[in-house]
């Protein structure tokens, strides 16, 4: 008994401070290497157990072992069910689980992708693999993350973009290191605050659960991704030590893995609306006399426009801005360690230290073929326009385009560490505490962010045809793999750094002070802060004539002068360049596949790029510190009312926030600090008219602090697309209230079937105000535009940008339903009997106001900026709301053999406002699968096979939510593991 109670007291401590003190014992009990006996909680659980024990069986367990309470003992994937179902069945509050089968040994490859299986939760992926959840609808920003009870932020660089949010990146780790996920979707008192969507706990191993002397396991697998046609090895080993007499115990576990995957597809880089040169040989730029009327057509730059039929039909019409296709590719590596040791000298103290360290390296190139339609459209000369019913020029053939290739590559290390102490001690029968502490830091570092372009300024004959919007045929009508053809004309790099920390101090104390009423009060001191410091090495190789601003060796042309004798850059060559073919991204016959890029070893050599004097990247270079103090009182009974059994816990939770933020204005360093206080009261109800049904009911107060960028007091600019996005230290939290209502019946052993309804009313809700004025009016020096963009080239102080600011809106609104089911097929004869399934749906519906800049309606006849774009106030989701979601996994086990098989579908979504006069950009409905097959030839040794994304799912990015125009539409590959798995 001694061994279970040290145990319990551990999980209270480490996992799911919040949740019922009986939930707790189990939440951390999860480990396969603990016996049977010990996964039951040792003091009164918060929700009643049922008069009598629960008797499960698999197939695995046919046959009952002989034991004086006539327990059957469940293991395998089946036993991971079970234990999840035992933890949310005995929580008060909406509580889901995913638990490790084993010991180093969890359900999926990535962390993200096995929250994916828990109803009310999708992931976003990058690179093919989940990055980010949403829970209930609310984005990754309003999840909290705590990696054995502390919360923490785990900031990568994968993808198109490094995360400078608060958005937590499940794919920084590796799944082997984890014992169990816990998501707490309604508030307590106890829990921790800053979530509207969920606090989700990740926890590693606890060496006092496991069995006395040593446990091990290793595991081994070869990753082959069918796209890359790469193969990389996948290591995870665990070794634990418990002495006989259960007062001490240690565990280490490590995982690795390195493995490269290719992202082939199309990209459009937004569409966008402009005025060309001329349109089917209709000039639309002329000349003009004394008295202001046209005389000559003004060719490729310069002159007045006059309006005319085919010009401003092809001027109002919407174009894609930059179409490509490229080849992508990720190679990643990641280690992992884990250790922890705890000592319980007595039954009345424990104590537990444990630490973890991530490293994850990636390299991301990224090789492109496109036509740089933006900013240049003035020079272009279109043919053949094609339109369509959504006012897009939908294909047409360009003279004197800009042909562009590029070639990107970014080298990436994310590191992260942890250190956490925690003491729980037992002062009377009735009286405990826990004592936790420690620190985490996150350190996403990018030392190199290169691009070369090759630019052919004059080329004729490029076509693009989106008739299939998701398969462009794009053909480009001069050689893109003759290097005398193109020069190299701009240079890039952009290394940067973002950095989070954590320091925490919680206390935390429970009084029982009659059966089934208990008190529970704590403190709570939490420090983070984040960093983030950009930089730049940008420069077009010429500027409007001159010596060039790279080596001054070239003496460069004016823009005005289009044709082969003009001067842009350096003269390509065979010993400068690389050869990209494209592979399988979908695209239809016709489509170029091969062409020239710079070598960026070459390139960077030639042009001295690293030695270049890096200059400040303003709009990434900014800080916010935020100090919480606080504490909560929360009382917990249970009982019975009128013969129906109950648990209930209600509370206050009280936050004072400090928060200080720094940003670059105008190039000047500027801090704003204040401070502001939530009181958070919240009440958890659940009602047990049977044995086997379990009626729950929640509200509460919640927040989520303000997103991280738009905390800023600074300013950045977009030199492209001419906008300005001013940040905001003003603006105040999420605040929402929520409401929760679920029916759960555990109708068999390892079964459920339930359905939840949920609300949130988000009070404050922070939105965009966008208007437009001149640089000049924003006080902002030329310096913060990058020096590569067409603003800062062509600089005009009364150029007119798109202003985009953030205030404290009106808020929102989101409502929902989660239906799920899950059961062992035990009522199948012979060998289906072995089959189970587990199934689960969420359907949302959401509503929130934004600002948004629309399409320009109107067609200016002189040389100003076209425009501009019509503000509107527009009625859709929350941003990353998918309305529907469905998940199903079905498995087979039996005493050797193991199968499972699982499908998500996730509806499209909105993920964020858009530009260029588009409303909205998001993603359409995705559809995964996924499998794996084990065969047990021993107690110690498994082999297995797994596939991921078995269908090789295109992921379709749209800009313009009524439009649905294409943004990005890739493909991944399959990944197939096959591995074994050695235990002792």
């Amino acid at each position: 008994m001694g061994n279970a109670v040290r145990a319990s007291r551990g999980t209270i401590s480490r996992n799911i401070a919040g949740a019922s003190l009986g939930a707790l014992a189990i939440g951390l009990l999860m480990p396969a290497v603990a016996p049977a006996a010990e996964l039951k909680p040792t003091e009164p659980a918060a929700v009643p157990a049922p008069a009598q024990p629960v008797v499960t069986q698999d197939a695995a367990a046919q046959e009952a072992p002989t034991t004086d309470e006539q327990d059957i003992v469940v293991t395998g994937f089946r036993r991971s069910l079970e234990q999840a179902l035992t933890l949310k069945r005995d929580s008060v509050s909406a509580v889901d689980a995913i638990v490790a089968e084993d010991i180093a040994k969890f359900p999926d490859q990535n962390l993200a992708e096995s929250l994916q299986r828990i109803p009310g939760i999708t992931i976003q992926r990058d690179g093919g693999e989940g990055r980010a959840i949403t829970v209930r609808g609310l984005g990754a920003q309003f999840t909290r993350v705590r990696v054995n009870g502390m919360e923490t932020v785990a900031t990568s660089t994968d993808g198109a973009s490094a995360n400078r949010d608060r958005a937590f990146d499940f794919n920084v780790f590796a799944s082997e290191l984890f014992s169990s996920l816990v998501v707490h979707k309604t508030a307590e008192a106890s829990l921790d605050e800053g979530s509207l969507g969920a606090v989700v706990d990740l926890n590693t191993g606890n060496p006092l659960a496991g069995k006395a002397g040593f446990t091990g396991a290793l595991s081994a697998q070869a990753s082959y991704n069918d796209l890359s046609n790469n193969v990389g090895p996948r290591f995870a080993g665990l070794l634990s030590w418990r002495n006989d007499a259960g007062t001490f115990g240690a565990s280490v576990s490590a995982a690795y893995s390195k493995i490269n995957t290719l992202e082939l597809g199309n990209n459009s880089v937004r569409w966008a609306q402009a005025r060309f040169d001329s349109v089917d040989g209709t000039p639309c730029f002329f000349n003009t006399d004394a008295g202001g009327l046209p005389t000559t057509p003004k060719t490729n730059t310069g002159g007045t426009y006059f309006q005319n039929a085919a010009c401003d039909k092809a001027a109002l019409a919407f174009h894609p801005r930059i179409p490509r296709y490229g080849v992508v590719d990720h190679r990643r590596e990641r280690l992992g360690i884990t250790a922890s040791i705890q000592f319980a000298p007595t039954d009345s103290t424990k104590i537990s230290i444990d630490g973890l360290y991530s490293r994850f390296k990636e390299e991301r190139e990224e090789k492109w073929a496109e036509v740089l339609l933006r900013s240049n459209e003035r020079s272009i000369n279109v043919l053949n326009p094609v339109y369509d019913g959504n006012n897009n020029m939908i294909a047409a053939t360009l003279d004197d385009a800009w042909v562009r290739t590029e070639h990107y590559l970014r080298k990436s290390q994310t590191e992260f560490y942890q250190l956490g102490g925690t003491w729980d001690q037992d002062v009377t029968d009735t009286f405990r505490f826990t004592l936790l502490g420690g620190f985490s830091k996150s350190s996403a570092d990018i030392p190199v962010e290169t691009t070369f372009v090759y630019d052919d300024r004059d080329a004729a004959g490029y076509k693009y045809d989106y008739r299939n919007m998701a398969s462009p045929v794009l053909t480009f009508g001069t050689s893109v793999t003759d290097p005398a053809n193109f020069q190299l004309a701009e240079i890039r790099d952009r290394p940067s750094n973002t950095t989070n920390k954590f320091r925490t101090a919680q206390l935390r104390t429970e009084w029982d002070v009659v059966d089934g009423f208990k008190l529970k009060v704590g403190a709570v001191y939490r420090r983070f802060s984040f960093n983030t410091a950009g930089f730049l090495r940008d420069t077009a190789v010429c500027g409007n004539g001159g010596t060039d601003l790279v080596l001054g060796t070239l003496t460069c042309s004016s823009n005005t002068l289009f044709g082969p004798t003009a001067i842009y850059g350096f003269q390509a060559t065979s010993a400068l360049s690389d050869t990209v073919h494209l592979g399988d991204a979908g695209q239809p016959s016709g489509t170029t596949t091969q062409w020239l890029v710079p070598n960026i070893d070459a390139a960077a050599a030639l042009t001295k790029l690293y030695s270049r004097t890096p200059l400040v990247d303003a709009g990434n270079t900014r800080s916010v510190t935020e100090t919480v103090k606080g504490g909560y009182f929360q009382v917990d009974v249970k009982g019975d009312l009128f013969g129906l059994r109950y648990a209930a816990n209600a509370g206050v939770r009280y936050a004072h926030t400090d928060q200080s933020s720094a940003g670059l204005n105008s190039g000047t360093n500027v801090s704003v600090t204040r401070d502001y206080d939530d009181w958070l009261p919240s009440l958890n109800v659940a009602l047990f008219p049977t044995e086997s049904i379990v009626l729950r009911g929640a509200i509460s107060r919640v927040i989520t602090r303000p997103t991280l960028g738009n905390l800023t007091p600074g300013g950045s600019v977009d030199g492209f697309n001419y906008r300005i996005t001013f940040g905001n230290p003003q603006l105040n939290p999420f605040r929402a209230t929520a409401y929760d209502l679920a029916l759960e019946w555990y109708f068999a052993p390892q079964s459920i079937a339930s359905v939840a309804v949920f609300k949130k009313a988000v009070e404050s809700f922070p939105v965009a105000q966008t208007f437009s004025g001149t640089f000049a009016s924003t006080g902002l020096p030329k310096s913060v535009l990058p020096t590569s963009s067409p603003a800062y080239i062509n600089f005009d102080p009364n150029q007119i940008y798109t202003i985009t600011g953030n205030v404290n809106g009106t808020g929102a609104s989101l409502k929902g339903i989660e239906l799920s089911i899950q059961a062992p097929f035990k009522f199948l004869p012979g060998f289906l009997s072995n089959f189970g399934g587990i199934a689960n749906a969420t359907f949302i519906d959401s509503t929130a106001t934004y600002t948004v800049a629309g399409p320009t309606t109107v067609v200016k006849t002189s040389t100003g900026a076209f425009g501009p774009n019509v503000a509107a106030t527009r009625t859709s989701t929350l941003f990353g709301l998918s309305k529907t979601a469905i998940n199903g996994t079905l498995y087979y086990e039996d005493k050797k053999f193991s199968a499972r098989g699982s499908i998500s579908y996730r509806g499209p979504y909105v993920d964020q406002n858009s530009g260029t006069g588009n409303v909205f950009e998001g993603y359409n409905s995705t559809i995964n699968v996924d499998a794996s097959v084990r065969y047990r030839f021993t107690e110690w040794l498994e082999v297995s096979v797994e596939g991921v994304n078995l269908t090789d799912e295109y992921r379709y990015r749209y800009t313009d939510l009524d439009a649905n125009r294409n943004y990005e539409n890739n493909h991944f590959g399959r990944t197939i593991l096959v591995g074994a798995r050695v235990k002792m």
